[in-house]
Parts: C-alpha cells; sequence; structure tokens
C-alpha cells in the first residue's frame, strides 16, 4: 500500500471511530432522557412540552450558527461540536440540580449534535472514493446504529442489574463524545467551501415546505409526548426504553433498504400516504387503547406502536428524493434542505408546548387526536406529489 493510500486509510478509520463513538453516546443517552425528566425533576406535562423550545432552538438556528463557524476547517467545527456534546452531558450528568442547569447544559448540547449532523455527511464526502459515496454512507450510517445499540444494550444491563444511576450513564455517553472529539482533532482539517446560499426559498418547493413543516409537527408530538405517556401513564422504566430502541434499531436495518426499494418502485407519494395512514392509525391507538382493552394489553400496543413510529421516521428519505426529483439544479438541493429543516425545527419548538396544555387541560388522548388530525393533513398533501410516471411524461413534454 503506498503511502497515500495507508494515510487515507488512517483517516477514515479515525472518522469511523468518531462515528461509532457518537453512536455509542447517543444510544446511552436517548433512551434515558425522558426518564431523567421525570425522576429527577419531576417535570408535568406542560414542562416537559415548553422545554422542547430551547431543545430544538439550536436545530433552527444551527445554518446561522454553522455559517459564523464556517472559516473553521470542516473537522475542527466537527471536533468542537463533539466536544461541546461531551462537555454538556457531563455538566447534564453531575451539575444540574434545578431546571435552570438543565436548560443550559440542553441547550449546549442541542447546538453540538445539531452542528455535528451537518459536517458528518460532508466530511463522509469527501473521504470516499468518488463514485462509491452511497457504499461509505451506508457503511458509516451502520456504523453509527452499532454504535448506538451498543450503548442501548449497556443502558439496559446497567440499569437492571448495576444500578446505574442517570449521572453514571450521562457521564459514560459524553466520555464517548470525548473522546470522538480527539479522533476528529486529528483528522486532516480541510476548508469549506462556501455554498452561494445557505437557504433557499423558490414557490417551486412550497410543496416540499409544507412536507417539511407538517413532519416537524408530527416528528415533536411523538417524539415529546409518546416516551411521556409510557412513563407517566404506565410508569415505563428506563430499561423499557433501552429495550425498545434495540428492538427498533435492529428491525430498522432491514427496513430502511426495504423503504428505499419502495420509494424507487412506488414513487414518494404512495409511501408518505401510506407512512400517513399508518400513522393515524397509530395515533388512535396510542390516545385511546388504555380507554378499549386491560391495561397490560394497551401497554404492548403503545409499544409496538411506539416502535412503528420510530421506524416511520425514515420516510424522510422520501421527502428529500422528492426534492432531488424535482430540484432545478444539484446546487438548488443543499440550501433547500437546510431551509426544510429550519421550518422543520420552527414548528418543533412550538408544538410541543401547545400539546402540553391539551394533555393538562383534557387529557393525553386528545394530544394524539390533534396528532392523527396532522398526519392526515400530510395525507392530503402527499396527493399532490406527482408520481414517477407523471413526472415523467411531463419532462417529455407531453
Amino acid at each position: 500500500m503506498s503511502q497515500a493510500k495507508k494515510a487515507f486509510a488512517n483517516q477514515l478509520l479515525l472518522f469511523a471511530a468518531s462515528i461509532f463513538m457518537m453512536g455509542l453516546y447517543s444510544g446511552l443517552y436517548d433512551p434515558s432522557f425522558n426518564n431523567y425528566l421525570s425522576q429527577v425533576h419531576q417535570l408535568g406535562e406542560v414542562a416537559r412540552g415548553g422545554l422542547e423550545f430551547p431543545r430544538e432552538l439550536p436545530g433552527f438556528l444551527v445554518v446561522f450558527v454553522f455559517t459564523a463557524l464556517a472559516f473553521f476547517a470542516d473537522s475542527r467545527i466537527a471536533m468542537l461540536a463533539a466536544l461541546i456534546v461531551g462537555i454538556s452531558l457531563w455538566g447534564q450528568g453531575f451539575l444540574a440540580p434545578n431546571m435552570r442547569m438543565v436548560v443550559l447544559w440542553m441547550l449546549l448540547w442541542s447546538t453540538g449534535a445539531h452542528l455535528f449532523m451537518v459536517l458528518k455527511s460532508s466530511i463522509s464526502l469527501r473521504l470516499t472514493v468518488q463514485g462509491q459515496e452511497g457504499r461509505l454512507l451506508g457503511r458509516l450510517g451502520a456504523l453509527e446504529a452499532a454504535g448506538a445499540l451498543c450503548g442501548m444494550l449497556a443502558v439496559y444491563l446497567g440499569v437492571s442489574h448495576f444500578h446505574f444511576s442517570f449521572g453514571v450513564i450521562f457521564g459514560v455517553a459524553g466520555t464517548f463524545a470525548l473522546l470522538a472529539a480527539l479522533c476528529l482533532y486529528l483528522l486532516d482539517p480541510k476548508p469549506i467551501k462556501r455554498p452561494p446560499h445557505y437557504l433557499l426559498f423558490k414557490k417551486k418547493y412550497c410543496l416540499y415546505y409544507l412536507l417539511s413543516i407538517l413532519f416537524g409537527a408530527r416528528k415533536q408530538v411523538f417524539l415529546t409526548f409518546a416516551p411521556w405517556v409510557l412513563i407517566k401513564v404506565f410508569n415505563t422504566q428506563v430499561q423499557t426504553f433501552a429495550l425498545l430502541g434495540l428492538i427498533g434499531t435492529v428491525v430498522s436495518l432491514g427496513f430502511r433498504p426495504l423503504l428505499g426499494k419502495a420509494i424507487d418502485t412506488w414513487g414518494e407519494r404512495m409511501v408518505i400516504f401510506l407512512e400517513s395512514t399508518i400513522l393515524v392509525v397509530i395515533c388512535i391507538l396510542y390516545g385511546f387503547s388504555l380507554y378499549w382493552f386491560s391495561a397490560q394489553i394497551a401497554l404492548v400496543i403503545i409499544m409496538i406502536c411506539y416502535i412503528i413510529d420510530q421506524l416511520l421516521f425514515a420516510v424522510t428519505m422520501a421527502r428529500t428524493t422528492y426534492l432531488n426529483r424535482i430540484a432545478d439544479s444539484r446546487d438548488d438541493v443543499a440550501p433547500t434542505l437546510s431551509m426544510g429543516t429550519t421550518l422543520d425545527h420552527g414548528v418543533s419548538m412550538t408544538i410541543p408546548f401547545a400539546g402540553g396544555i391539551i394533555w393538562a387541560l383534557f387529557g393525553f388522548h386528545w394530544v394524539f387526536i390533534a396528532a392523527a388530525v396532522i398526519a392526515l393533513l400530510n395525507m392530503v398533501a402527499s396527493l399532490f406529489i406527482p408520481g414517477i410516471e407523471e413526472e415523467r411524461l411531463s419532462n417529455r413534454g407531453v
């Protein structure tokens, strides 16, 4: 192996290690966060909904933060992001005696996590051989999923058998993020090429923007209140969420390739329409299973719905392929995706607070009735997506 190829392989190995460790941190942190808020800080449903505003604010602002830091090299910004994640998790685990400090550490964590998501794909693409981009992205995604699986397994075993505290879980998660930052520091830095637009709004892409807004609303209802129902209504513990996460992640390894084939075969319209239909059913079962079945059966149904909903988040790739199919040029795709993400997070900041108030005044089932309405709106919007054959005929001028 030549010296250049060996150096390239070492760079790729360092980046792969950082991806695996970031997966490990998320596998430890994600299943534990809602139980931490409930058990340590005794949050109610209104406060839990309101907490999503500061939690999602960095996602809304990430494109502006990234623009401000763009004079740094790509791996340096990614290193900074992982460093922020690691420090904030240690702070949340050991230096958060009240909600004010929780919010502070959470803001830092969210900023780092969203920044890393922005840089992850671009660094991956510059470390791959031309023509093999998809293969490398798939392998790195699988590596990140493997890290998350290991983290979830560690939470399940640690809490079930060794009585890990939230401080220990968050501290270990933060350590893996700090190790990822070290790997990223060792990467050769490359200056960022500034695109002509960071955000792009065109009338032609209005349906994509609408789908992004509806996805942001639907996503945040479930991210916030689906686990909250299990915690507050069924007293579900951390190890159970880790187990549900393990099941969902394993199933997704087979589900995602099948979903990709379905998008290519049936088109985005059919896939998003089916997703919306399934979501309506999930919302109804989530809201009313406890009224229709015994508590034990209702819990099983809601856990199954929880896993299916996690799988359906992958349908966001259909929105991406739809945009890619209708874009006027390749240069439009990235800034339009950024605009969609910004709109998504703008909705994500406000919807949960309203959901918390609805829960407090009328009961949790009304939150999921509202989510079902959002799914129905998404279903209607999907009907305006041109089918693959329609697009081909339009391009031929028929």
